[in-house]
């Protein structure tokens, strides 16, 4: 993926069709973390705590659904994703790519809770199994596909030469 042009608050990319089917396919694993995972509080009683949690739930819940809505209509908007010659275009504003941020972070952080959310050092050993494989490479993708965008929006991925 490389930055071809910034222009103010839009972002004009270049990724490779395996790298287009990478971010859709880690962006349509939204949501990872686990709704129990947000709680008011933790310890400390609150007044109406059963309620608020209830509103808080169901606020998360809808925030998610239409997340999901937005995504895939963002992705698959007609005419998003253009051709050029092997390579393929797609132009994000500065507000898409925080948003799509938000998502990646929700995967990431997702998997890294799915894995027991492990300090990870040269020493630690990696969780085994199926599961743990397929979080580890969703962490792994979504942090890199993180890096990028941040990169992006604060200037520091210089754009392709023209």
């Amino acid at each position: 993926m490389k930055l071809l042009r910034r222009d103010g608050d839009t972002f004009e990319l270049q990724l490779g069709r395996q790298e287009k089917e990478v971010l859709l396919g880690v962006i349509q694993l939204y949501p990872l973390v686990p709704a129990a995972h947000h709680r008011l509080s933790k310890g400390t009683q609150l007044p109406d705590q059963e309620e608020n949690q209830k509103l808080l739930d169901d606020s998360l819940r809808a925030q998610r659904q239409a997340n999901q809505k937005q995504v895939t209509a963002l992705l698959n908007e007609p005419g998003r994703f253009t051709a050029a010659g092997k390579e393929l275009r797609v132009t994000f504003t500065r507000g898409e790519m925080e948003w799509l941020l938000q998502v990646l972070n929700d995967l990431r952080v997702g998997s890294w809770l799915a894995l027991g959310s492990p300090e990870f050092s040269a020493t630690t050993e990696l969780p085994k199994g199926p599961d743990s494989l397929r979080h580890l490479a969703i962490m792994d993708m979504a942090g890199a596909l993180e890096g990028f965008f941040l990169s992006a929006i604060n200037g520091t991925t210089p754009a392709a030469p023209e």
